[in-house]
């Protein structure tokens, strides 16, 4: 048998907590004359087979007909309005939940026109904060039958919303600046998310109230990464290989041999950055029908095709030992001696 409740109240904080189902659990009967206090930043919506019947703001109230008066036309006027009812009482904080934490997962494709690969990638993070502005729609939308609902339960979802508008309006912007530019805006940027996202947060009932741009800066993604997303054609992968096995060995903090063979590695780094540099340079100045010139020094995928094999072929070769070849950092470097001597063993 439910228990009839004649105080229905949730005398809590609700720090995270944004919605919570009165009862919890299983079913719970009120009836006519019985009270409902609702706490300062809160709002009380009762809901009887998944229709709102009312909305009660902060103070004691008494149920009656004139402010439940569905429940008459649902129950019937027997035995002087004490009849119990079954209904379900959602009390909604309408306190600011602020100081969300929100960041890019993954960074952020950017245009960066006359910069570099003339492309950018961006990661960036930051706080939010956002209420309740109707309960009824935000219990109605989301929360539905749950027992309780808090800040953890939405906040994968409003992150993805909040990053989806800032993908979309950097893309914008990047039309008429570079990002050096970009980065010096963040205040700009956190209104214009902001603006951007109030219809989506207003579909769940909520509001946006803030959106802040902690961080916004350039990825730390290799060149490795950059190609397997399609962003670099191999002789711009060639150009970064390089530039980063040259930094490797400049940060090298060991000293005597060491230090002496990471300046040497940087040397060749340097020379193998630099005839990268020409050859992209003279690429379709070669007048028709010559053959190209063939490099020096070649990267594992540009000895394949000097053999006329695949790649990984190459690697296996020296790993195996078969083919001379130096390794900068994590990359193999071959020379055209060391592939001409492979080829008349």
């Amino acid at each position: 048998m439910a228990r009839i409740f004649d105080v229905i109240e949730y005398p809590n904080e609700m720090k995270d907590e944004i919605a919570h189902r009165f009862p919890e659990t299983g079913s719970g009967d009120f009836r006519l004359g019985s009270q409902v206090i609702v706490r300062e930043s809160q709002t009380a919506v009762f809901f009887r087979d998944g229709k709102a019947l009312d909305t009660f703001g902060p103070g004691r109230h008494t149920i009656t007909t004139a402010n439940i008066p569905l429940v008459i036309d649902l129950i019937g006027k027997a035995f002087n309005n004490r009849t119990p009812f079954t209904v379900e009482v959602f009390f909604v904080s309408m306190r600011e939940f602020a100081n969300q934490k929100w960041g890019t997962p993954q960074p952020i494709i950017v245009r960066n026109p006359g910069m570099g690969l003339g492309v950018a990638l961006l990661q960036s993070y930051g706080t939010y904060g956002f209420q309740v502005s109707d309960a009824q729609q935000f219990v109605t939308q989301i929360v539905g039958t749950t027992g309780s609902y808090s800040t953890n339960d939405i906040q994968d979802r409003l992150r993805s919303m909040l990053i989806s508008k800032l993908a979309d309006l950097l893309g914008e912007t990047t039309e008429a600046r570079t990002v050096p530019e970009l980065i010096a805006l963040t205040e700009e940027l956190g209104a214009g998310v902001r603006a951007k996202g109030q219809d989506d947060f207003k579909a769940l009932g909520f509001t946006l109230k803030s959106f802040y741009i902690e961080s916004l800066k350039p990825s730390s993604k290799s060149a490795e990464e950059l190609r397997a997303m399609g962003m670099l054609d191999m002789a711009t992968y060639t150009q970064l290989q390089a530039a980063d096995a040259m930094r490797e060995a400049a940060q090298n903090p060991s000293g005597g041999a060491g230090l002496t063979a990471g300046i040497g590695a940087g040397l060749g780094i340097g020379n193998v950055l630099s005839d990268s540099l020409q050859q992209g340079m003279q690429k379709g100045q070669t007048p028709s029908g010559e053959k190209p010139s063939v490099p020096s020094v070649m990267t594992p995928s540009e000895a394949g095709s000097y053999l006329k094999v695949s790649e990984e072929d190459v690697i296996t070769a020296i790993e195996d030992g078969q083919i001379k070849a130096k390794k900068i950092g994590k990359a193999y470097r071959i020379s055209k001696e060391a592939l001409d001597e492979f080829l008349n063993s």
